[in-house]
């Protein structure tokens, strides 16, 4: 299998804040986004591991150690402390009203509250259930998720941020693909799986 490390050691390394394009502010962005973004951003600097290891959690507002995580765990950890949103209890719940409804993909019976909200197909299914979907023309604006399909197997999702690069059209992202949460160019570094915003419950 094809490990996120390879991407974060080899030739995609420089998806790390790449330090001769200066961040550019964006202004006026809505208040939902910009505190889910800002929530992003402050883990930048102590999410310093990508660790996808099984853990048992509390329940709700459960999570590992802020030192470590994955990808899911930055968008997580970033509706909670910014929106006030427990996805954790949010996907915990749909599952177990609508367990069929959800990706089978590793072979579960039941829902398990540890484990389901950090993995990205239940992400994107709950998102896409929530009618937070957007259509293929719609624009990456602040607060955004995006879910991409990294070296063709393996699913990743990330936060458009507030900012972009210096003369390219594109915002940075922030998200965790092998070395702790931080600022990258990688909005269209893999292929795009879906689209979607969120700012709470719409069904």
């Amino acid at each position: 299998m094809i490990s996120r490390r390879f991407f974060l050691t080899g030739a995609l390394g420089a998806l790390a804040w790449p330090a001769l394009y200066p961040a550019m502010a964006i202004a006026d962005v809505p208040q939902p986004a910009k505190r889910l973004v800002e929530s992003a951003k402050r883990q930048i600097g102590t999410t310093l591991q990508y660790d996808g290891a099984y853990a048992r959690l509390d329940y709700p507002g459960g999570d590992v150690p802020m030192i470590r995580g994955v990808c899911s765990d930055v968008v997580i950890r970033a509706y909670r402390d910014g929106l006030g949103i427990d996805l954790q209890k949010l996907v915990h719940e749909d599952m177990g009203a609508h367990f069929s409804a959800y990706p089978a993909n590793w072979g579960l019976t039941r829902p398990d509250r540890n484990i389901d909200h950090r993995r990205v197909p239940n992400l994107a299914t709950f998102f896409r259930r929530q009618g937070a979907k957007l259509g293929s023309d719609a624009a990456y604006e602040p607060g955004d998720l995006v879910t991409q399909m990294v070296g063709g197997s393996l699913p990743h999702i990330v936060i458009v941020s507030s900012e972009k690069i210096r003369d390219m059209s594109r915002y940075k992202i922030i998200h965790n693909i092998g070395g702790g949460t931080v600022f990258a160019d990688g909005l269209k570094a893999f292929p795009i799986t879906g689209h979607y915003r969120y700012f709470g419950s719409r069904v």
